[in-house]
């Protein structure tokens, strides 16, 4: 059975032909998720639903536990994490209300922990291409599907500059941004992705576009007010994908990210201190064992 993670809304799983739900809590080497996991089935697919903020909106971003998101992830078997997250748009023609499909990232966080690695284990990742190319098309195909029935437009690729927040961005910032290329704008998606690809899980983002940030002329600059009114139009829509997405992808996956970290360790396997390996062994244990 194909196991899919979707990081986003607590909304996301109020979808019909969602069944046997249940919450697990999991306890990970790097402390707690942002909420219990909601997992359940979706005809033949299992899927974990997690609120990025928690229940109640209570974690802001700079405050996200990523490592043990993912790492929670990975003890459920997930394979494909599908993130649904709100952006700003960079671009005149990616409208409120319009999906996009990012498929590369700018970093401007600031000390997030991001990696697995470190404390005695030194390892590196590829990450050229921030998402798993075979999620992101599997998505594009639904959003296009769904967006088709919705009235909204979706774009394929795009750059997601992640900024630390929480607040948003000033208009020199935004300006700037959008001189650099960027597409959309947002909080969220990184270490998120980076982790995904360290711990071998496929990872692609449905970026629900709510305003225009704060370089636009004419519209309104982004508030919290008008941020949620757009999420909450689009939140049928962004179930909508994610259902399409659930039943459309394959039972085995054929892409490279299985395999994503399996010479990312640079560091001799017998000098890896004890509480490293045992710390780091659901993600690169078996690895350790061919050594």
């Amino acid at each position: 059975m194909r196991t899919i993670g979707v990081i986003g809304g607590s909304g996301l799983y109020e979808m019909e032909g969602l069944t046997n739900l249940e919450r697990v809590r999991v306890e990970t080497p790097f402390g707690a998720p942002s909420d219990e996991y909601l997992v359940g089935h979706l005809g033949d697919a299992k899927l974990a639903f997690l609120p990025r903020h928690g229940r109640g909106h209570r974690v802001a971003p700079h405050e996200i536990n990523f490592r043990a998101n993912i790492h929670g992830m990975k003890q459920l078997g997930v394979e494909w994490i599908i993130s649904v997250s709100a952006v700003g748009s960079m671009r005149e023609e990616i409208r409120p209300g319009d999906i996009v499909i990012a498929d590369q990232f700018f970093d401007r966080t600031k000390g997030r922990p991001s990696t697995f690695f470190g404390d005695g284990v030194v390892g590196h990742v590829a990450f050229a291409d921030p998402v798993c190319g075979a999620l992101a098309e599997v998505l594009y195909r639904a959003a296009e599907g769904a967006c088709t029935e919705a009235g909204a437009h979706a774009h394929r690729g795009g750059t997601y500059v992640v900024i630390e927040g929480p607040q948003f961005s000033t208009r020199a910032e935004s300006r700037i941004y959008r001189q650099l290329g960027v597409d959309v704008i947002g909080m969220t998606n990184l270490p998120e992705a980076k982790l995904a690809r360290e711990a071998e899980i496929c990872y692609a983002t449905v970026a629900l576009s709510t305003d225009y940030d704060c370089w636009h002329e004419t519209e309104e600059a982004v508030s919290v007010s008008a941020v949620v009114a757009t999420l909450q139009r689009n939140v049928a829509l962004a179930r909508a994908i994610v259902r399409r997405a659930a039943e459309t992808l394959p039972a085995k996956r054929s892409c490279e990210c299985p395999s994503a970290a399996e010479f990312a360790v640079m560091t001799d396997p017998a000098a890896i201190p004890p509480v490293a390996r045992e710390r780091l062994r659901l993600l690169y244990g078996k690895y350790w064992e061919k050594a």
